[in-house]
């Protein structure tokens, strides 16, 4: 435990940003999970979309990750479309 004020108020900031950070990367996570199963350019695959890039905005995730993922996204997206 820290004794100096400021790193006790660094814990605090840290504990909220992480919080805040695993809720948003697991609604991702929740978000491309259902993506996958969709067609592409329905609203559920726009939605993830979205929410990636709005993650890699604020820092959450890398923006190349957020590049990555889409791209498997749209891969994942078009195989059902040609399955179906």
């Amino acid at each position: 435990m820290p004794n100096i004020k400021s790193m006790k108020k660094d814990l605090k900031r840290n504990a909220k940003r992480r919080t805040r950070n695993q809720a948003t990367k697991s609604a991702l996570k929740t978000f491309v999970k259902k993506a996958k199963a969709a067609e592409p350019g329905s609203p559920v695959v726009v939605q993830a979309i979205k929410a990636l890039d709005k993650a890699a905005e604020r820092g959450i995730i890398h923006k190349n990750q957020a590049a990555r993922r889409k791209s498997r996204l749209m891969l994942a997206a078009k195989k059902n479309t040609a399955v179906a």
